[in-house]
């Protein structure tokens, strides 16, 4: 895996916000100290939200001392806070020192809250339905920005991380959010095991979802690293149509796609994949189309979801008509796909499926910027 960032770039000191518990034993090794004072830290980094070392009082004096002179605890910062009509709130983080923002959102319902999980600054894949795609690349985000996110939504959200198994208040992560996981996957790897470190926040496999547009060789490796859930982001049952909305299908079409999606659940019994499916008026939401995703479907473990398109500024898309995804729901449903209607949220504030931008004074910048060499995929 790729070490977690150092910040400020102008110091030394390495910062301990990222770091995974067996990285941290590392670290205190390095340190000549024993390796369960990694899980000291990480508890009270995550579980206590302490940034301070003062404050971690089963640290000796000494060790303390030698902490703050080789080590910080650095999260990044909140820009702006949005809240939804509906309940969804919305942060626009800032990350890295060239003024770049990544956005985080939190969807509250009735028996769960799920945070969005952004995982690099913009996004090379020029989706066109999606928002963010307008940014273009500009970097990916180190383990500790992507694991900032939940952290940050804690302190938001008023609670105490050691509340977690009572209050629930944050039960699902969803890796959804700007960017590409499976193209910055060693970090997003990085994150995720902190999220489900019991002496962290404890999350089970099955409460977070990684969502990829398609990218079938980090299909296969995801596979093979981490037993987190996959959504894959299909919005077309055959080429000709994705090709034209989604210019990933050029490098890896929906043959392939789906045979690595059906690796990815093979000899898993648990295991299954949600396929995302965007409705564009006119483009996709055929019933020649649901008969067609059928017959692509049939007989892997998976469901649908269906998305209501979130129109952005400059779209030349329209989403579908009510009785258009009624009609495609039920021809999914009549051959036994498990099919739901994604409700939109946060829509009043931006914040809804593929309206995510990262609003900041960089923005401009981003559409030109690609410097992670995997940024390149088509």
């Amino acid at each position: 895996m790729t070490s977690p960032r150092t910040v400020p770039e102008t110091t030394s000191k390495r910062n301990l916000f990222g770091l995974s518990r067996p990285q941290l034993g590392q670290f205190f090794a390095d340190l000549g100290e024993k390796p369960f004072r990694a899980s000291q830290v990480i508890q009270w980094i995550h579980r206590h939200g302490v940034t301070r070392f003062d404050d971690m009082t089963n640290l000796g004096k000494g060790l303390r001392e030698r902490l703050k002179e080789t080590a910080c605890i650095t999260p990044p910062k909140v820009l702006t806070r949005q809240h939804s009509q509906d309940g969804t709130r919305k942060w626009l983080i800032q990350v890295g020192p060239e003024n770049q923002g990544i956005e985080t959102v939190y969807i509250p319902t009735k028996n769960r809250g799920t945070l969005c999980v952004s995982s690099q600054v913009g996004c090379a894949l020029d989706c066109q339905f999606c928002s963010t795609a307008q940014l273009g690349f500009s970097r990916n985000l180190g383990s500790d920005e992507i694991i900032a996110q939940l952290w940050l939504a804690w302190k938001e959200l008023g609670l105490n991380v050691a509340d977690f198994h009572g209050k629930k208040a944050i039960s699902n992560i969803v890796l959804m959010g700007m960017g590409e996981p499976l193209l910055n996957l060693d970090n997003v790897i990085s994150a995720v095991s902190i999220m489900q470190d019991d002496l962290a926040y404890g999350l089970a496999k099955k409460r977070i979802t990684l969502s990829t547009a398609g990218h079938v060789p980090g299909i296969y490796r995801l596979r093979e690293l981490s037993d987190i859930s996959l959504a894959v982001s299909l919005h077309a049952p055959n080429d000709q149509i994705r090709n034209q909305i989604m210019p990933i299908n050029r490098k890896y079409p929906v043959e392939e796609l789906l045979d690595a999606c059906q690796a990815f659940i093979s000899g898993q019994k648990q295991r299954h994949v949600t396929f995302e499916y965007v409705m564009l008026d006119g483009i996709n939401d055929s019933d020649e189309c649901a008969h067609e995703l059928v017959k692509r479907l049939s007989g892997m473990a998976s469901k649908v979801n269906l998305i209501p398109f979130n129109p952005f500024p400059g779209t030349r898309f329209k989403c579908s008509p009510e009785h258009r995804i009624q009609s495609f729901q039920r021809i999914l449903m009549s051959r036994n796909i498990m099919t739901m209607t994604r409700r939109t949220r946060g829509d009043d504030i931006d914040a809804a499926c593929g309206q995510l931008v990262g609003k900041h004074t960089g923005r401009r910048n981003h559409r030109h910027v690609r410097t992670a060499p995997e940024a390149t995929v088509l």
